[in-house]
């Protein structure tokens, strides 16, 4: 069990008033998430195509199968999104970071079942420049699977000055987010909500809206991964605070860097109705942490895991691996004139902080309390033991959806980590490390039939050819971390997830846990921390499947899928997409670049050749 407030929290416990110090332009730039004054979500986006009733019409939770049906009629939602660098003080502490359109957290992008989400994204990071991509987190991409946004993968990066619109289709409904899968961009700001309305499975009275949990870093990401990719690193980096919707306060007092620190930069603050019940969309968003959510004096009703309606079910901690989601409702039980603290710990047994702040606090106000009074709740005990999600035996989908007993193939991943031959300390799967090519994207080349993808094996490609379905063991040899494996492309079956060696046993067989990223516990050889499963190989395309640890996709904990090879050929690839690794090339052939793809900073040996090999390993860092 764990206390629920460090020496930060007690500071912020022993205030008279949570009146911030900052202004929210200061904190957040121009983004309005953590104030009272940030809107609650209506049922659906407003459409004339819909006067009366539901954009989906009758389609409901329990009777639509959301992977075979995508409501009609859509229309089409249009962002701008301009990517900069900016500075700002989230808490409290100036720092460097890459903003979309002045905000942190980046713009809601807020939308109905089935509608068009086109966003033209700009690269106007300047000082230094550098490339940049956004992928739509849990998007199928069923239809579009060029849009994923992963260079490399299936683009290469937009280069500096440029602009590459992204058009995908709202294929699955409830919370999920956008980020950057340019190194470890996301780190310095570059993420925010994607919010997709569709039928619901727990009735609720107000949607509050997307709850960010991040897990925050004083140095600039750049210096981070610089950090990790060395031979000396002895530990991983350490998170120096966490975010609740990009808000918290600092003791200033720990500053030893000579960074501009604020005291009281200010918390997130969120109104509750007494008696109503409300919808929290929580967000993991982070580089490292796993979060452990709870409100005071409150518990919560989960409905829905990632894209993934739930069979409704009570608890009052809430544990979240990056990159996943969970929405929970809670009924406001307290009187109209309360106060209570919202909290988010870093887990101490499962991330890495630097144990000085972990734990972040918001503020609730019932409808008749003091906008800046000072909770005096009490916080909830929690198991921080386990490093893994509810048990599967508790989640199970609304919508059933039978896993298959016999799938067409199984592979067996084991994840490893250790010194490659120039000494430096990289993750494994199946014995190779992942490292990419920017001048290459492998979902031309595999629509190409190029399906061999000889030019580098450390591409780590899994093709799967035409079988139907896919089952993967994954083995966790890595006794210090679990990690939060997600796939693109799909909601997989969670099978089973344990500690040992799979004996063959399903939970739910006829209806097992889905979700697009699912934890696998730390283990080692003799006991390894394991995670099975499986999907239906539906979705021509080349699909990541990696640790969203930030840090660990760094170290290269990542594999490529390509499934149905034969409809692959058959796509066609907009010419925008190919243009990405025009601009690249011209772009790399006049400039020094410093390779980054999914995590992996390193200098690119012949820059300026486009289909030139640019080696992402260890052995080629700058600091080699």
């Amino acid at each position: 069990m764990v206390a629920a407030a460090g020496a930060v929290a007690s500071g912020i416990v022993a205030l008279s008033s949570l009146v911030p110090s900052l202004p929210q332009t200061a904190t957040n730039g121009n983004s309005k998430l953590g104030t009272l004054q940030a809107p609650t979500l209506s049922d659906f986006v407003s459409t004339p195509n819909t006067p009366d009733g539901f954009p989906w019409g009758t389609a409901t939770a329990s009777n639509t199968n959301p992977y075979t049906f995508t409501p009609g009629g859509g229309l089409h939602r249009n962002y701008q999104f301009n990517i900069a660098r900016g500075t700002i003080a989230p808490d409290g502490v100036n720092r460097s970071v890459l903003l979309v359109n002045g905000a942190f957290p980046a713009p809601l992008i807020e939308v109905n079942w089935g509608d068009t989400i086109n966003v033209e994204v700009c690269n106007n990071i300047v000082g230094p420049e550098e490339g940049t991509s956004l992928h739509w987190h849990g998007i199928l991409q069923s239809l579009t699977p060029w849009y994923d946004g992963v260079p490399s993968v299936q683009q290469c990066p937009i280069a500096p000055g440029k602009c590459f619109t992204y058009s995908f289709l709202a294929d699955l409904y409830g919370t999920t987010w956008y980020h950057s899968h340019y190194s470890a961009q996301y780190n310095a700001g570059l993420l925010g909500p994607l919010i997709i309305h569709g039928p619901t499975n727990v009735p609720y009275d107000i949607d509050v809206g997307p709850v960010l949990l991040t897990d925050w870093y004083h140095d600039t990401y750049e210096d981070i991964v610089e950090e990790v990719m060395t031979k000396a690193q002895l530990a991983p980096p350490l998170s120096n605070n966490n975010l609740i919707n990009g808000k918290m306060n600092y003791n200033c007092s720990l500053i030893t860097n000579g960074q501009q620190c604020t005291p009281n930069a200010g918390l997130s603050k969120f109104k509750f109705q007494s008696g109503k019940k409300h919808r929290l969309r929580l967000i993991n968003a982070g580089s490292e942490g796993i979060q452990r959510f709870t409100i005071d004096g409150h518990n919560m009703t989960v409905m829905a895991n990632d894209f993934v309606p739930v069979k409704p079910y009570e608890t009052n901690m809430v544990t979240l691996g990056i990159g996943q989601r969970t929405d929970v409702i809670v009924t406001a039980t307290g009187p109209p004139n309360s106060t209570y603290w919202m909290r988010s710990n870093i887990s101490h047994t499962c991330s890495a902080s630097d144990g000085l702040s972990p734990n972040a606090l918001a503020v609730i106000y019932y409808e008749d309390a003091n906008d800046n009074a000072v909770p005096t709740t009490t916080a909830t005990p929690f198991d921080d033991s386990q490093c893994a999600n509810d048990p599967l035996e508790s989640t199970i989908p609304f919508f059933p959806f039978p896993s298959t007993s016999n799938p067409a193939v199984t592979q067996e991943v084991v994840i490893t980590f250790g010194a490659n031959s120039t000494g430096f300390e990289l993750f494994y799967m199946n014995n190779v490390s992942f490292r990419a090519n920017y001048d290459y994207s492998l979902l031309a080349l595999g629509q190409s039939g190029n399906l061999s993808f000889p030019l580098d094996p450390e591409w780590n490609v899994y093709n799967f050819g035409t079988n139907s379905s896919v089952r993967l063991i994954v083995y966790n040899e890595f006794q210090f971390s679990s990690h939060p494996m997600h796939l693109h492309g799909h909601n997989f079956n969670v099978l089973a997830e344990g500690n040992g060696f799979w004996d063959g046993t399903i939970v739910h067989q006829q209806n097992t846990q889905r979700r697009d990223t699912q934890l696998v516990r730390p283990g080692t050889a003799a006991n390894p921390g394991y995670i099975v499963l499986q999907y239906q190989t539906d979705n021509p395309g080349v699909w990541p499947f990696h640790c969203h640890i930030a840090w660990h996709v760094s170290a290269g904990l990542y594999i490529n899928t390509v499934e149905q090879t034969q409809l692959l050929k058959k796509k066609k690839i907009p010419q925008s997409v190919d243009q990405t690794c025009i601009d690249w090339g011209n772009y790399a052939a006049n400039h020094v670049v410093d390779e980054i793809d999914s995590g992996l900073k390193e200098r690119k040996i012949q820059p300026g050749v486009l289909g030139g090999l640019m080696p992402e390993s260890p052995k080629w860092s700058k600091r080699q």
